[in-house]
């Protein structure tokens, strides 16, 4: 196959928030795994300044040595001009007139947390007239916001745990009420909480509190990662996920088999190190529950994904409890793609391989039209 008549696919990592590395990692495996006979592909990489570079060639996006990867600014400056009908890239040098890099099929915004998972790049290549992998505004954006995720799921009658949202003007001013209605909600019984960025990923900023001593310096440090927090009651059960992908051809949205999270180790939750760093967690796909039970979570986690309008793709995260209920935890839009990630191994189970899983989310956004949908 000729190189003009590959589809030019940007894959877009890094980025400004607190999983830069992990979306690099992600990217690196995507990258790798592409079909270069089908697709040409231009890396783009977002440093934690927020400039758009042309990354150097041999640049490692993989974690080596607990070192996380990291896109430093060095490169061509690149900018993405607002001209719905050139969909091109411009290199951009001081000094020099800009110059049209090539134009884009698609992009794979690969990025994980603030923006670019919540909505914030999907704004900004709709006002291109680009085509893109993934969720639209909307739906990013309440996929990133844990607590307008929950109140959105409630009104469709899902599922979910007790929380309590503390936003930023309520804990500099009405500190001492918010922790009362969070001692309410667990502490005051003995329930542990947990505590979140209410817009972060990858458990980044997340503490496991067991008494009120503790609290505030929970809420201090997911508070470095967003202003606004969610705290949730502790739920007894198991920790289960369910990839899903927008169907073919207008089809109804379809969903992996479920994944297990097994932890070995002494970690109180899933935090980044178990994810990333110590590989201490394993997963078990399908996990030993019985058909039916595989059969619910599947149906519920389709819903999920419906309820907010997703597009492309999503990992949905339950808790089984003792007594039998799905109870939902959260949805990522933009999942990890790394390769101990859970989401790319529960498509390889249910019988979609990587490659393939890749090349089916770009052939979905290229059959998207651009604009209102």
């Amino acid at each position: 196959m000729s190189q003009v008549s590959r589809i030019r696919v940007a894959v877009v990592f890094g980025g400004r928030s607190s999983e830069h590395a992990i979306s690099c990692v992600t990217a690196g495996a995507v990258m790798a795994a592409i079909d270069r006979d089908r697709y040409d592909v231009v890396p783009i990489g977002i440093a934690r300044d927020g400039r758009w570079v042309l990354p150097p060639a041999g640049l490692t996006l993989a974690i080596q040595d607990g070192r996380l990867p990291e896109v430093t600014g060095a490169g061509s400056v690149l900018a993405l001009p607002f001209d719905p009908d050139s969909r091109g890239l411009m290199v951009v040098q001081p000094g020099e007139i800009p110059e049209t890099l090539a134009e884009v099929d698609v992009v794979l915004p690969l990025l994980h947390g603030p923006y670019g998972e919540d909505g914030t790049i999907q704004g900004l290549l709709d006002l291109a007239g680009v085509r893109y992998v993934g969720a639209g505004v909307l739906a990013s954006a309440v996929g990133m916001d844990k607590g307008y995720m929950k109140l959105v799921w409630q009104a469709r009658g899902l599922p979910v745990g007790p929380y309590v949202l503390v936003g930023d003007r309520e804990w500099r001013r009405e500190r001492k009420r918010k922790i009362d209605e969070i001692k309410e909600l667990g502490l005051a019984d003995g329930t542990p909480v947990f505590v979140k960025p209410a817009r972060a990923g990858s458990s980044m900023g997340i503490t496991r509190v067991t008494d009120e001593a503790g609290l505030e310096a929970a809420v201090d440090a997911a508070r470095e990662h967003d202003p606004k927090v969610v705290v949730e009651a502790a739920i007894e059960g198991r920790e289960i996920e369910c990839g899903v992908l927008q169907g073919e051809d207008d089809g109804p949205a379809e969903a992996s088999l479920p994944a297990e999270i097994v932890m070995a180790g002494e970690h109180d939750f899933y935090d980044f190190e178990t994810k990333y760093i110590d590989g201490s967690t394993g997963l078990a796909i399908p996990p030993d529950l019985p058909p039916a039970a595989i059969e619910e979570v599947r149906r519920v986690a389709v819903q999920a994904f419906e309820a907010l309008d997703c597009e492309g793709l999503a990992r949905v995260d339950f808790f089984h409890t003792p007594d039998g209920r799905w109870i939902l935890n959260e949805i990522n839009t933009m999942p990890g793609f790394t390769p101990t990630s859970a989401f790319p191994q529960m498509w390889a189970a249910t019988g979609l391989d990587y490659p393939a899983l890749v090349d089916r989310l770009i052939q979905t956004a290229l059959k998207r039209s651009t604009g209102l949908r």
